[in-house]
């Protein structure tokens, strides 16, 4: 199965490699499904766009030269892989709270020739409390995982000041982003940029909520996670 052909008719910049190591990503994907539960699209075209093409708008951003960033909530390794793949030059840090998921990303990463990934097992809120962690990553991501107001307080303590949170959301992006407003606030961040996207073919709409960290994360968060949930900034 070629996973990566309409990902490289939309996305033509993608190299010969590039596309391999994404047929690649496709088929650890869709065998270890069978036994693991890490995705509802095991298609070519799902996987290719709403997987493969939607997780390398990352790169339009123009963020992501350089930097050392962290996913939080990878999953099945959306963005962590794809983006690793189109960003040699950043250090991708994988997070999950599911060590066999982690282990299926790293495993993922090496048949694909991707040497600039690395995993960390564990919750958000209880790593980025840790000084080896805390506001240490040029940029954090992550794909879905919760509301944008819950989703901040997870992310925005990793990132350092001057850097950035980067969430990718579906068609209520902005919509999320005004009911985080305060959140990201009292979390040290600056809403810079909502970049709306279309996926080709689907017609789905997406957004790209760019957050700017303007200054340091008051030391009380993030709090318990049974807080963050139930009272959201």
């Amino acid at each position: 199965m070629s996973f990566s052909t309409l990902t490289k008719k939309y996305r033509p910049q993608l190299t010969d490699k590039e596309c391999q190591s994404l047929d690649i990503i496709g088929q650890c994907l869709c065998e270890t499904n069978k036994n693991m539960n890490l995705t509802a699209l095991t298609d070519e075209k799902g996987v290719g766009l709403l997987h493969f093409w939607d997780s390398l708008t990352l790169l339009d951003t123009n963020l992501f030269v350089g930097k050392s960033v962290i996913d939080v909530g990878c999953g099945g390794g959306f963005p962590s892989l794809p983006l690793a793949l189109g960003a040699p030059d950043c250090v991708i840090t994988s997070n999950d709270a599911t060590a066999k998921k982690l282990t299926y990303v790293a495993d993922t990463a090496k048949k694909a020739g991707i040497n600039n990934l690395k995993t960390l097992c564990g919750r958000a809120e209880e790593l980025s409390v840790k000084p080896q962690y805390r506001e240490s990553f040029d940029i954090a991501v992550a794909r879905g995982v919760a509301r944008l107001n819950v989703l901040c307080e997870w992310c925005m303590p990793f990132v350092k000041n001057g850097g950035y949170f980067v969430a990718m959301k579906g068609e209520k992006g902005a919509e999320e982003a005004a009911e985080a407003e305060a959140a990201i606030k009292i979390l040290g961040g600056e809403l810079v940029n909502i970049i709306n996207i279309t996926v080709p073919e689907y017609e789905y709409k997406h957004t790209l909520v760019v957050i700017k960290k303007i200054k340091n994360t008051p030391k009380d968060y993030p709090r318990r996670n049974n807080l963050i949930q139930k009272k959201p900034l």
